[in-house]
């Protein structure tokens, strides 16, 4: 009895050591299939016109959160919205890599309490290292070491950008390797730092080169669009603020507060960037820029990326995100207009990087006949906008030193 009774302990033993063994292995791969979502699988046939402009541009997309989830960013998935094949297929030669490192629960745009943190469960389960377990900082730091670690395996396919030399030998060489992509790392939200400035010198030799200054909630350095308070810049934000500008790296409003906005703006010498936003004027929402925060930026020389998600333009159908870049254009400027994907934020888009952003005929992208009638974009002689890496090294967009 006693010897069938230890064979059923390890009979349940086992099936539980085999469940724990493979929700470990597959469950991060569940989580993300249900997170990071698109409608078009496969691209409709597209004109030889729009197909010919795609592919003359340098496309630069100015937020993704790839490095959040565990698969491999060299292989080409059937989820999730970005990785390096699909990069090199959608034509995008610079990829800036956002780096997650707390999301509360019941997170939402009005208003977030900042005590929980999602980012640690998710960590558990994809095995990241236990630094990461207490520190934010560690959080960033272990993405940052994925995406380089990436890039060494790639073969040449995959180049971190950290310095303005990087930037010029990468883009000459894609002009005669076109089948190649870049990154650059960056942070959304500076409650990575934990709290410490001295921390920010660490990302910065880790290869940060963008830092938003808050995501879904008030932190040690300013106050979120999403926060209890809403505040503005801390006295330690400010000094951060000087730290960025000393070092050159660029600042992104995304997410901020419009106290911590207007009083960014103040300070900063150097252009800024909204990584990944939509506007007021076509999509009313408390994460939107208004059309006074449109022109104080543009005043700044910043570039607004506009995101593909319904939070940003109330919509995932692409003639909504050329009626907000439609509007970014008309009030202030086309130069000040760029693509902000949000791919793999826990978004559902109409399509991932790979898609061509023209899907005619039957409904898909900017560069759509249908659209360009509606928004005014005129294939080639005026084309919407693409954000080359190319335009940002002329307008000191990404000032690298």
């Amino acid at each position: 009895m006693k010897r069938m009774l230890l064979i059923s302990a390890m009979g349940l033993f086992g099936v539980a050591l085999a469940g724990i063994v493979g929700f470990f292995w597959v469950g991060p791969s569940w989580v993300e299939q249900d997170k990071n979502t698109f409608e078009i699988a496969t691209p409709p046939p597209t004109s030889t016109a729009a197909r010919d402009l795609h592919e003359s541009l340098s496309i630069a997309d100015l937020h993704a959160d790839t490095l959040l989830w565990a698969r491999n960013p060299l292989t080409r998935a059937d989820f999730g919205h970005v990785d390096v094949p699909r990069l090199i297929e959608g034509n995008v030669a610079l990829q800036v890599y956002s780096a997650v490192t707390q999301v509360p629960t019941g997170r939402s745009y009005a208003r977030t309490e900042p005590g929980t943190d999602l980012i640690l469960w998710l960590g558990l389960v994809q095995r990241w290292p236990i630094s990461t377990w207490s520190s934010r900082t560690e959080r960033a730091l272990y993405q940052a070491r994925r995406l380089a670690e990436a890039a060494e395996r790639s073969d040449g396919a995959l180049t971190v950008i950290r310095t303005a030399a990087d930037l010029d030998t990468y883009l000459a060489r894609r002009v005669q390797e076109p089948n190649i992509t870049a990154g650059l790392l960056a942070i959304e939200g500076l409650h990575a730092l934990d709290g410490r400035i001295d921390n920010l010198d660490r990302l910065y030799e880790a290869g940060y080169r963008m830092m938003g200054l808050a995501h879904f909630f008030d932190n040690e350095v300013a106050g979120s669009a999403h926060g209890v308070e809403k505040n503005g810049l801390t006295q330690l934000g400010e000094r951060v603020i000087s730290r960025m500008t000393e070092l050159s790296i660029i600042v992104d409003l995304a997410h901020a507060s419009p106290r911590a906005i207007n009083e960014t703006l103040e300070l900063v010498t150097q252009p800024v960037v909204v990584s990944h936003t939509g506007v007021a004027g076509t999509c009313p929402g408390p994460r939107n820029l208004t059309d006074e925060q449109i022109r104080r930026i543009a005043l700044n020389g910043g570039v607004i990326g506009i995101g593909f998600f319904r939070g940003a333009i109330c919509d995932i159908e692409p003639s909504a995100f050329a009626r907000a870049v439609r509007y970014v254009a008309d009030l202030v400027g086309v130069e000040h207009a760029a693509l902000g994907s949000d791919f793999d934020g826990s978004v559902h888009t109409k399509f991932d990087g790979a898609t061509p952003y023209d899907t005619e005929p039957s409904g898909g992208g900017f560069y759509r006949s249908g659209d360009r009638a509606d928004y005014g974009w005129q294939c080639p002689a005026r084309a919407p906008p693409d954000l080359t890496a190319n335009q940002l090294k002329r307008r000191n967009q990404f000032a690298l030193k």
